[in-house]
């Protein structure tokens, strides 16, 4: 067949099935497009990469400085990288070309300090939040902003405590979810293209909003978004905002930071200040849903301080300890510790993502460790210092997409090249 015909032949199939084509492009290209990538859970799904990593590290494709101050994780989404950066007084979210880093755009998000949420994109639309709680939704092809909101002023929102909002706000068909706290809309759902209110989700005790972001359930066949607040984890109906259940016991009173983890009927949840962890069970209770404690893990079994978890399989992996980060391995199940190792290969707490057989740690000491998923025992594959590294913590959550590992270190980017396929 000519490349004519191949192509002429490739357009008519797209015309017949364009979702399942559109599907096929966006796993080819390894789009990490929101906060702990496609499915919130920290997950790759990217093969042929590096299984183990040579003395110093994986080849440094690219670097590029011009971000700004701040946390930030990246969002990866066809040929734009998207983060948002603190730059003289203002918040920027700001997209570079793929290929090598240039900035494309950086549109103004609002005031506060330094950058702490990742953006989320979905379509031609990518959203940013600033730690005041300025909120915007930008067209990522002209790098216009098309709406705009303030999460105190528009909706009452209060924080916990006095860091800053900081969740990564999720898109969830036609409405972008995002959670101002406090007693007027706790969360809160709005159409992603018009920034029009849908539902204004109230929660009783009024929490003030934590650090994660919220994921999405279908326990008990019913669509609900769950999030970590300031008094604990609640959860509300997808479709109204209507409260659905809390469960308080795993809150601290300081800064309540991991995503929960859902699978099925089930939400594993943790948080540190000795508050440990919790294995849920969402039950119907009459036309109701309640959690079930399956087990709790005090602070001094597993505690995750911020860097979050992942699960594999029947086994959840993340670093433990109050700003320790030590490696464990969990099983989900039943609470039991397949290992813990004890001590840790860099300093301080540790950002996990998972892709192809092993956990990518990134500790706030910028030393990157790869140690193997297997519950048979921790086995270190490699380690290498993030360059740049000055004297905030290196807390940026380390993104795989593409057969590419990003970096960001504040005003820095890098990009490593972690493919076996040359």
């Amino acid at each position: 067949m000519t490349r004519t015909l191949a192509t002429a032949a490739f357009l008519f199939l797209l015309t017949l099935c364009p979702a399942s084509f559109a599907a096929q492009r966006k796993a080819a290209g390894g789009d990490w497009p929101q906060w702990r990538g496609a499915q919130r859970d920290g997950v790759s799904a990217e093969k042929g990469l590096l299984l183990s990593w040579p003395e110093k590290g994986p080849p440094l494709l690219w670097q590029v400085k011009g971000l700004g101050s701040g946390y930030a994780s990246v969002a990866v989404a066809g040929d734009k990288i998207f983060t948002l950066g603190h730059r003289a007084g203002d918040t920027y979210l700001i997209a570079r070309a793929r290929a090598g880093g240039k900035e494309l755009w950086a549109v103004k998000v609002g005031r506060g300090g330094n950058a702490q949420s990742t953006p989320t994109v979905a379509g031609n639309l990518a959203f940013g939040l600033a730690t005041n709680g300025d909120l915007v939704c930008v067209d990522i092809t002209k790098g216009k902003a098309l709406w705009r909101k303030n999460l105190p002023k528009d909706f009452g929102g209060q924080m916990m405590s006095g860091w800053g909002y900081s969740e990564s706000p999720l898109v969830d068909g036609d409405k972008l979810v995002c959670t101002p706290g406090g007693k007027s809309a706790t969360l809160v759902a709005l159409n992603k293209k018009t920034g029009a209110v849908i539902w204004r989700g109230v929660v009783p005790e009024g929490d003030g909003a934590g650090y994660a972001s919220i994921v999405v359930s279908e326990a008990c066949g019913v669509r609900q978004y769950i999030q970590l607040l300031g008094r604990g984890i609640v959860s509300v109906a997808a479709k109204d905002g209507k409260f659905l259940w809390r469960y308080n016991k795993i809150a601290n009173g300081t800064a309540n930071i991991p995503t929960p983890i859902v699978k099925g009927n089930f939400v594993f949840c943790s948080t540190g200040y000795g508050a440990g962890s919790a294995l849920l069970k969402l039950v119907k209770d009459g036309k109701k849903i309640k959690p079930e404690e399956v087990y709790y893990l005090k602070g001094n079994q597993f505690q995750n301080h911020h860097g979050g978890m992942v699960r594999v399989g029947d086994y959840v992996y993340a670093g433990h300890g109050h700003n320790q980060g030590f490696p464990i391995c969990v099983e989900m199940k039943t609470g039991k510790i397949a290992w813990n190792q004890g001590r840790v290969p860099g300093g301080g707490s540790a950002a996990v993502v998972y892709a192809d057989g092993n956990m990518y740690f990134r500790y706030d000491s910028g030393l990157m460790a790869l140690i193997e998923a297997s519950p048979e025992g921790y086995k270190l594959k490699g380690t290498f210092s993030i360059p740049h590294k000055g004297g905030a913590p290196s807390w940026s959550h380390p993104v795989v997409a593409g057969g590419k590992l990003y970096l960001r270190e504040q005003d820095w980017l890098m990009c490593y090249d972690i493919s076996t396929q040359k």
